[in-house]
């Protein structure tokens, strides 16, 4: 939807019920006592013989009477951080709203508006543009769930794509991003409609508006957090994984995304070494496909370079370098038991192909082990990439949620007439090709070398579901 739909959508929902003693009272009237407890946006509203009702504008005192239409919209156009208001009517019997009018930039346009209708026997609403899509994000929290999307209103909850999060856990994650803790402290019995936004605007100037409070009862829904979904492609996968490792205690290379929408957000804990990486964050997980670099590259230029037309990569990830002893990958097979993979040293190489597996040391695999199991406690099956330091200390670099089809040296399970046997030197841009060419058409790949499983190269055999399995060579 466009913002005026956006826009049009909100009004509809903002403050229809509120609280639970607000119950009977209309549209507006909902709005001035939501307005006790929370951050609304900025309005006034007036009857149908344009005399004004209540009015919520910052700097002045609650239900200000201004001494004409006029005034009051030019008050409230002044106060508002985009310099533009929206129109909405109503009856007492119906809180949908009737005609919406979006994005009014002169006080002539919104009197105008209001008076005409007025003139139809109906109740209006002035209040300041909120625009969705300024980088913030709208959802709805009740008992311990939030659940929020970017782009949208309150309404994103009932649509695909909407991230659920422990309500805790979600407010933590939503203040590293934001550098601000949503004001949500509400009781777990209100269901609390909001939007939350980069910058400060409603009646009390803060980032965090509420569009209607209802007051349920408790509930006892838990929340489930699974990626890819709108948030995650908004902030990049790989950054969203980090930041749900990061989350739950898990150990993350300190981190700073640079996000296209978004300012500069670090989350993660030091590592000791003072060196950066720096990974490319696509939308949504697109394996060795983009750049991942040990040491320093701007960022901006790198995502202008390798997604020109701002569609792929959300973000880029400047990430403090672990002094590797091993790394490597993990995945959980068909069979539920996890399967660990690694090299010596760096593992972008290995996750490519381009360097030998290793035997890993004992002490690596019972400390990655340990790692995934504390992952799994909170998520259920994950893939991972990993770095185990010279210092004993394990990281995890990359995080997604998912079992595999894979089992042994199988990629991906299936039968197939003719087999294409890839030598891995080749480079994952070829076996790109090899994909496209056989996609669809009942052919299998065999990759011949020393290669992983969990690589990058099973990955994305794994996504195209073609049948394939690993034959090392010497």
């Amino acid at each position: 939807m466009d913002e005026s739909q956006s826009e049009a959508a909100a009004a509809n929902s903002g403050g229809t019920t509120g609280l639970g003693q607000s119950r009977g009272l209309i549209k507006d009237a909902v709005l001035d006592r939501v307005s006790e407890a929370a951050n609304v946006a900025q309005f006034v509203s007036f009857d149908p013989e344009a005399r004004q009702r209540y009015a919520r504008i910052h700097e002045h005192e609650p239900n200000h009477t201004f001494e004409s239409v006029e005034r009051a919209v030019e008050t409230l156009l002044a106060a508002s951080p985009d310099s533009s208001v929206n129109v909405r009517s109503f009856t007492p019997e119906n809180p949908k709203s009737r005609e919406f009018i979006y994005g009014l930039r002169t006080v002539e346009e919104a009197v105008a508006g209001v008076r005409r209708l007025a003139a139809e026997g109906l109740y209006t609403i002035v209040n300041e543009t909120v625009n969705v899509n300024d980088g913030g994000v709208s959802g709805v929290a009740l008992g311990d769930v939030i659940e929020v999307a970017p782009g949208d209103t309150p309404r994103a909850v009932e649509k695909p794509g909407t991230v659920s999060f422990a309500r805790d856990m979600g407010l933590r994650l939503l203040e590293k991003v934001y550098h601000f803790r949503p004001a949500l402290d509400f009781a777990p019995d209100l269901r609390v409609e909001f939007s939350i936004h980069p910058i400060r605007r409603g009646f009390r100037m803060q980032h965090t508006i509420v569009w209607e409070l209802e007051q349920v009862g408790l509930t006892h829904s838990t929340a489930e957090t699974r990626w890819p979904n709108k948030f995650s492609r908004f902030v990049g996968d790989k950054a969203f994984g980090l930041l749900v490792a990061d989350m739950l205690g898990l150990p993350v290379p300190q981190t700073t995304v640079f996000a296209r929408h978004l300012p500069p957000f670090t989350f993660g804990r030091a590592t000791g070494t003072g060196e950066t990486w720096i990974r490319t964050c696509p939308v949504v997980q697109d394996p060795g496909h983009y750049t991942t670099q040990r040491g320093w590259l701007d960022p901006f230029k790198l995502m202008h370079e390798e997604d020109p037309e701002a569609t792929n990569i959300a973000s880029v990830l400047a990430q403090e370098g672990v002094d590797a002893a091993f790394s490597g990958s993990l995945i959980v097979q068909a069979d539920g038991e996890a399967k660990i993979e690694g090299t010596r040293g760096y593992g972008d190489k290995f996750m490519l192909g381009q360097v030998d597996l290793a035997v890993l040391p004992e002490e690596t695999l019972a400390e990655v082990t340990r790692l995934y199991e504390e992952a799994t406690r909170h998520l259920g099956a994950v893939r991972m990439e990993w770095v185990y330091g010279k210092d004993g200390r394990t990281w995890i670099v990359q995080l997604h949620r998912g079992q595999t089809s894979s089992q042994g040296s199988i990629i991906h399970k299936g039968e197939a007439a003719v087999y294409h046997r890839f030598d891995v030197r080749e480079g994952i841009d070829e076996l790109r090709k090899l994909i496209a060419a056989v996609e669809g058409r009942g052919e299998g790949i065999i990759l011949v070398g020393q290669v992983g499983v969990t690589s990058h190269l099973g990955d994305l055999l794994r996504k195209a579901q073609i049948p394939s399995r690993v034959e090392q060579s010497l």
